[in-house]
């Protein structure tokens, strides 16, 4: 009977470690955009691919006409929470003054934290052969997001501006227009998500901008840049992103999200478990 009993508890023992094992090999979160072909072809089974890959939880890149990804607001919810995906943040290009208060709504029934303006709203982003730009300078811009921002925080979420790199050159008036925002945006109600990559495409650092503005960096893209200057799996390029973490706190980030615009000769479902390994190996928890 004391054999079996030990037999018993060595198992018991044996199938903690293993549940550990796979808790500590599921962090981090993956921007949908990444994946964004593979999302419309077959939603839950891309979804299922993410979890797989040991991300826990996901940032929207996908809502058109009051639906995620063809799911209503609850129905997008619940399909995460039955793969043990957390809804984070959620990348809404189209909003605008008139449609920001239902559109939030719906962001907030998904179960959404963050609100994220991904470029400068109401036809003032442009984008072409030469690159991305925007219209109407960083005042106009400055003004939409602090009303956004007000609209946000009384739907119950945290709005935040997502940055490229033409973000970092003047405007007509000579203002940088990430500067600006920075300086104008009320930091009650406007906040950002840095992407690494674009900061660097830049030629900008990003630990100057945490000296100068603590805290104001909720969230972050981490992805990576070859030497070709082109989007790589994290890891796999050349930005130091070690360097960049062990400032985490001073930026004030709460969470990460994985995104790869292109994946060029790589699946994007084969690149995000790659970039889940760089992961790992960078520090990343």
């Amino acid at each position: 009977m004391k054999h079996l009993k030990f037999k018993q508890l060595i198992l018991v023992l044996f199938l903690v470690n293993i549940s550990l094992s796979c808790s500590q090999d599921k962090f981090g979160g993956l921007a949908l955009y990444t994946v964004r072909d593979q999302m419309d072809q077959d939603t839950k089974g891309t979804l299922q691919a993410v979890t797989d890959s040991g991300y826990t939880y996901i940032e929207a890149a996908g809502y058109k006409e009051g639906k995620f990804y063809n799911y209503s607001p609850t129905d997008f919810k619940a399909l995460l929470s039955s793969l043990n995906l957390t809804p984070l943040s959620s990348h809404n290009s189209s909003v605008s003054l008139e449609n920001a208060d239902a559109m939030m709504d719906d962001v907030k029934a998904a179960g959404f934290q963050y609100f994220v303006v991904p470029v400068p709203p109401m036809g003032l982003f442009t984008s072409d052969d030469q690159g991305m730009s925007m219209e109407g300078g960083a005042e106009n811009l400055a003004n939409i997001l602090n009303i956004l921002g007000k609209k946000a925080k009384a739907s119950g979420l945290k709005l935040l501006y997502h940055n490229h790199d033409f973000e970092f050159m003047a405007d007509a008036n000579g203002e940088v227009v990430i500067d600006y925002l920075l300086e104008n945006c009320d930091p009650e109600f406007v906040n950002f998500q840095m992407d690494l990559y674009w900061v660097t495409k830049a030629g900008a650092d990003p630990l100057a901008y945490f000296e100068k503005y603590p805290g104001r960096f909720k969230l972050w893209h981490v992805k990576d840049m070859d030497k070709e200057g082109r989007f790589a799996p994290v890891g796999n390029g050349t930005i130091d992103f070690e360097t960049i973490l062990a400032k985490k706190e001073l930026s004030g980030m709460q969470s990460y999200f994985v995104e790869q615009d292109r994946t060029f000769t790589m699946e994007p479902l084969e690149a995000i478990k790659v970039s889940h390994e760089g992961l790992k190996k960078i520090g990343f928890n």
